[in-house]
Formats: C-alpha cells, structure tokens, sequence
C-alpha cells in the first residue's frame, strides 16, 4: 500500500507545484494546451506547455548580493590582503581595474592577469555558499588566508578565503589571478 501511495503523492505534490508556476493569461497571446489557462485546473492536462509558452512568464529576480557568472564590465576597487600563516606577514594589495585593464594607481603584482580574470568572471569573489549536504574532501592545503573587500562593477565585495578543505581550495585556486603572486601557493 504505501509503494503505492507514495508515486501518487509525488504526482500530486508535482502537478501542485506545475499548476502554480503555469503562467497566467497575460494577454499576449500564450500558447496553452487544452484545459489549461486559469490556476483553476485541476492536475496536468494532457497537453502541457510547451517551452516557448514556459518562457514568457518572467524570471525570478537575481540575488542582491551575488553577481551572476560569467563577463563582466571588468570594473573593481579591491584591497587584497594575504596572509601566509598566522604568524607570518600578510601582504596588501590594491588593484584597480577600468574595463578589465588595470588603473595606475594598481599595486597588485599582476594586475592585468586579476582584471582579465574579473571581466571574464564578475562573480569571481563572490561564489554561491557551497550546499549543506555538499561533501568537501578533508585536506589541509596550509595556513594562508586571503580577504578580498571593495566593488566588482559595483557590487560590493567582502570575500574571505582559506585552504582548509577542498571547498575552500577549489575556490582559492578559482581566485589566485585576484590573490596575487602569493595566492594559490597550494
């Protein structure tokens, strides 16, 4: 009974969820199956959307405080500071970036390598928190930390990095254009 039961729940939970998404009439002529149109439906007809129908409805809003991947404007005003171990002395840098090309008033050591690299991904600094049932391997890749805080096109940018498991050295090494000559010394 209840290998029966369920299927029929995840149905049931799975047209809910459809019938709440299916956009409404928006008066601009959207194609819809048969028995379809208004929230009142009762389940999936037999003849759903099709994707051109799915894509008129608008996209939910962006987070705030994470850029979306990929190109940029290359605009930034960062102050980087990396510190190699606790005891050790943390270098600071400044970069500058106008259209992913590095300003004068840049002191980072490779400034058109950390430009390029935020103009061909503005969410550089700013990664998706990894998800809580995300497995990071248990590896230790030293002491050194990095914080990262200004604005990439505008966006304002607090970033902290570590080495203390794979996560947080798959993420350093995506960043070590931005973390400098002694970034990503994994």
């Amino acid at each position: 009974m209840r290998k029966t039961l369920i299927p029929a729940l995840l149905v049931l939970l799975a047209a809910a969820g459809l019938s709440a998404c299916s956009p409404g009439d928006s008066g601009q002529g959207a194609t819809t199956g048969p028995g379809q149109g208004s929230s009142s439906s009762s389940g999936p007809a037999a003849g759903t959307p099709s994707a051109d129908a799915e894509t008129t409805a608008p996209a939910p809003s962006p987070s705030v405080a994470a850029p979306t991947a990929g190109p940029g404007q290359g605009d930034a005003e960062l102050a980087i500071m990396v510190k190699p171990s606790t005891s050790g002395q943390a270098a600071n840098y400044t970069l500058v970036c106008q259209k992913g090309v590095p300003a004068a008033e840049s002191q980072h050591p490779t400034a058109a390598a950390a430009c390029t690299a935020l103009k061909a991904n503005a969410a550089l600094l700013s990664p998706a928190p990894a998800p809580k049932d995300k497995v990071c391997t248990q590896q230790y890749g030293g002491p050194a930390e990095a914080t990262v805080t200004g604005s990439v096109d505008g966006t304002a940018v607090e970033a902290k990095f570590s080495l203390r498991d794979g996560c947080e050295i798959a993420q350093w090494q995506a960043a070590k254009d931005v973390l400098g000559s002694t970034g990503g010394a994994v």
